[in-house]
């Protein structure tokens, strides 16, 4: 009767642990216009809903831009602020015309602040002073690893004519992103201090990521928010043997229902 009763435990409590999570993410799904979840220590996947639809990225958009520009090799580049690279916003890092930034600073401003005129700066710096060049360099890499039904139009990630994505594009990027060492050491900071080359002048980038700042496991990796996306998060999370990866697009209750599903994984 005991063995049974073990068998029965082993049999059923992992049954019941697998159904309340399937619960947790038809109620975040719910809340989400698209979402896709892997595990990427065993390369499954976890959780998907519309992974394929088509929507609006916003500022999730910054990883093609910053990848781009860290596979450069132009990092330690001097790049001289101009207005155009300015001419941007909300948010941003407030930026001087004239003072001077490695490209390394550059991208650490735009994927942890999500400073819009650093990723400006970074696609007319690396197109060579033409933006568009640098928009056709991101749609190409797009095409190169598969991302079948993206198109990008900025850097930024504004809502601009046909400036598309899914949460499985997004999928598939991020899990190249990762791949790259200086990519990884960038994302997980909460705070990044600089200074221009030039003027001396101090900046301090804050994460916009709220995950960053409440949970250890959480190691990336960018937000969004547009009008026409809503809110937007890539989270990537490690503990013990899983590491998880997960994309939202359009989500209300973003901080929560991202915190609930990780913690549903991770613990």
């Amino acid at each position: 009767m005991r063995f049974l009763f073990l068998v029965l435990f082993f049999i059923f409590i992992p049954l019941s642990l697998f159904s309340a999570n399937v619960g947790i993410f038809n109620t975040i799904g719910k809340d989400t216009d698209a979402i896709i979840i892997k595990d990427l220590s065993n390369k499954k996947l976890i959780f998907s809903k519309d992974e394929s639809q088509v929507l609006r990225p916003a500022s999730l958009t910054k990883v093609m831009t910053s990848i781009l520009a860290i596979e450069s090799g132009k990092m330690n580049s001097v790049v001289t602020i101009t207005a155009e690279m300015k001419r941007v916003e909300p948010t941003i890092a407030n930026f001087k015309i004239g003072e001077k930034f490695y490209l390394k600073d550059l991208v650490h401003a735009a994927m942890i602040k999500s400073a819009n005129d650093a990723a400006n700066a970074i696609a007319i710096y690396l197109g060579n002073g033409n933006k568009q060049i640098f928009v056709n360099m991101m749609n190409l890499k797009a095409r190169k690893l598969g991302m079948a039904n993206t198109n990008f139009t900025n850097p930024c990630g504004f809502d601009i004519g046909n400036h598309k994505t899914t949460a499985k594009d997004l999928l598939i990027l991020s899990e190249y992103a990762i791949r790259n060492s200086t990519f990884n050491s960038i994302v997980k900071l909460n705070k990044y201090a600089f200074k221009a080359i030039n003027t001396k002048k101090p900046y301090v980038v804050y994460s916009s990521n709220k995950l960053l700042r409440v949970d250890s496991s959480v190691i990336g990796l960018k937000t969004g928010y547009t009008s026409g996306a809503g809110a937007c998060l890539i989270a990537r999370a490690k503990k013990g043997k899983k590491d998880v990866l997960m994309v939202m697009l359009n989500a209300q209750n973003r901080w929560p229902n991202a915190k609930k599903a990780l913690d549903s994984i991770l613990n």
